[in-house]
């Protein structure tokens, strides 16, 4: 298996088509961006966090019956996935106020919600991905309505687990985005990645933050707190299987 050509570079990866048409590689970068990407900093040793942190989710995800895209790690920073055509919405899911959420409401920070609250975002650069609503999605024939129901239920089915096993790291899972795609046959399974760049995690006892807060409000920094989070994840393995 070899890359091949370059097909994009996004703010945080690299993907590459492959000499297998139906694979795609990807690099993981040293960068971190926040404000959409309007802030960038080289972080040196972030994407082989990023990438061996993201393996290990999706990995569980496999195991735990969620379609996903990923096929295999190939080194500290890369991995091997399938090609899928990218549904250009966020879904994100929230346990806890914190974010988007907390500043729209105005509510106390970590407040926790009785049951998760489920949101969609326009992927769209220029537009800054703004809130969209699953009508506004099917009048864009983006998704359809029973295509908005998959997703809503494969993302509380993956806060499930992932609620589950952060918990087993002595982490709580705020809240996450995840993107997903359709497959050569046209299923809808789990893309991108998974990562303290796309949750939002804390110490369950010091409430601390371990994700990507600390480099957007510049309170601590960003490999240590990663490396905290894999080492976190390791040590906790053998619990999570049994």
């Amino acid at each position: 298996m070899k890359k091949t050509t370059l097909i994009k570079e996004g703010k945080a990866k690299r993907l590459y088509n492959t000499d297998e048409t139906e694979n795609v590689w990807v690099e993981y970068m040293d960068q971190a961006t926040a404000l959409n990407g309007k802030r960038k900093d080289h972080v040196e040793g972030k994407g082989t966090l990023n990438n061996q942190i993201d393996c290990m989710i999706f990995e569980l995800l496999n195991a735990k019956g969620i379609h996903t895209d990923f096929i295999k790690k190939i080194s500290k920073n890369e991995q091997l996935n399938l090609k899928v055509n990218i549904i250009p919405l966020e879904v994100v899911v929230r346990n806890a106020a914190s974010g988007s959420f907390q500043r729209k409401f105005d509510v106390p920070y970590l407040q926790e919600f009785d049951q998760p609250v489920v949101e969609f975002f326009y992927k769209s650069d220029a537009l800054d991905d703004p809130f969209i609503n699953t009508n506004q999605a099917q009048a864009l024939k983006i998704i359809t309505a029973e295509e908005g129901e998959i997703l809503q239920e494969m993302a509380l089915r993956i806060n499930s687990i992932l609620k589950q096993r952060f918990a087993q790291a002595g982490l709580e899972l705020v809240d996450f985005k995840v993107e997903f795609g359709k497959n050569s046959e046209g299923e809808i399974i789990l893309a991108d990645e998974i990562s303290p760049d796309s949750c939002r995690l804390v110490d369950l006892e010091t409430r601390a933050s371990f994700d990507k807060d600390v480099f957007r409000k510049k309170t601590g920094d960003l490999v240590t707190v990663y490396q905290e989070v894999l080492d976190r994840l390791i040590n906790s393995q053998e619990e999570a299987h049994v």
